[in-house]
């Protein structure tokens, strides 16, 4: 499924896999108390509606949750992906036990969930955590979103590719220069040469890390998260792309918060959204109090 088929079609879709999931598993449709669902966009979440999302053109002002929930008949529960990435951490892997942390999704887009005081933290619109549109450098690369220089354009996986095209362009030496068309490169394929020893790889995930470094090094000196946890597809480079965000990090920020801030890798992985729209549907249809029960399972 591909955001870029638009909401109608892709809601078609989404609402088609769901029964398929529940047909392979030999759940009947009458025995759903509720579906949860990710986007990878802000979420005004007591609407259910995705506002301006930059990576989902045409998606802007689509109220989710209620379309969903009309076509399956089930209630429908909707956030941002990396907010439910946050959640699932925070109930089952790297963040068990901690009050405060962030959980930052590098994929295609750069997103932040934040657990605050053991609550997930969406802001007064849906839009808090939207780290990847944070200003690495006002003279940067054009943004999805409008603006120039944002970290998602400086460091999320299409940006990674897109340098290393530009470098083999340029006549650099490097093993991806193989891959052809150029354009077909992609950040994993940029990973899988840096853990073979290219060196062009390997520059553009220091890179890349030392961008997502600065950003969490402001929202550390702001949030003082105990634990900063990197999740989404990127974050399979490991200490790649970890190595370089954990120092730039400990020379960023002020040293009493670097001191109390570990950086680890996601552990649920790439299930981190899934299973947190999971956690998210089963909050809300038995009303528990918000992570509340998650810390102490």
């Amino acid at each position: 499924f591909s955001v870029a088929v638009g909401p109608d079609a892709g809601l078609n879709q989404i609402a088609d896999a769901v029964r398929q999931c529940l047909a392979d598993a030999g759940i009947s449709l009458e025995r759903v108390l509720g579906v949860g669902m990710g986007v990878p966009g802000p979420v005004e979440y007591a609407e259910g509606r995705v506002v301006a999302p930059p990576i989902m053109p045409g998606w802007h002002g689509v109220a989710l949750r209620d379309r969903l929930a009309r076509e399956l008949g089930v209630p429908v529960y909707v956030d941002n992906d990396a907010n439910l990435g946050a959640l699932s951490e925070h109930c089952h892997g790297a963040g068990r036990g901690y009050a405060n942390l962030a959980y930052i999704k590098v994929g295609t887009g750069i997103g932040c969930g934040l657990i605050l005081g053991g609550q997930l933290y969406r802001g007064e619109s849906g839009s808090a955590g939207e780290i990847g549109h944070v200003t690495i450098d006002e003279n940067g690369p054009p943004c999805k979103c409008g603006s120039y220089g944002c970290l998602e354009s400086m460091a999320g996986g299409p940006a990674i590719a897109l340098r290393a095209q530009q470098a083999i362009r340029a006549g650099q030496a490097t093993s991806l220069a193989a891959i052809q068309p150029l354009e077909s490169i992609t950040a994993r394929d940029v990973a899988l040469a840096a853990q073979k020893g290219d060196k062009l790889a390997q520059q553009l995930f220091a890179e890349a890390g030392r961008h997502i470094g600065v950003a969490l090094a402001s929202l550390a000196n702001l949030l003082n998260p105990g634990l900063i946890i990197i999740g989404g597809g990127v974050a399979q480079a490991g200490r790649l792309l970890l190595d370089p965000i954990r120092k730039t990090l400990e020379q960023r920020a002020l040293q009493p918060v670097a001191q109390s801030t570990r950086v680890v890798q996601s552990v649920v992985g790439r299930d981190a959204s899934a299973l947190g729209a999971v956690d998210l549907a089963l909050q809300e249809v038995f009303q528990s109090p918000a992570l509340i029960t998650c810390a102490a399972a």
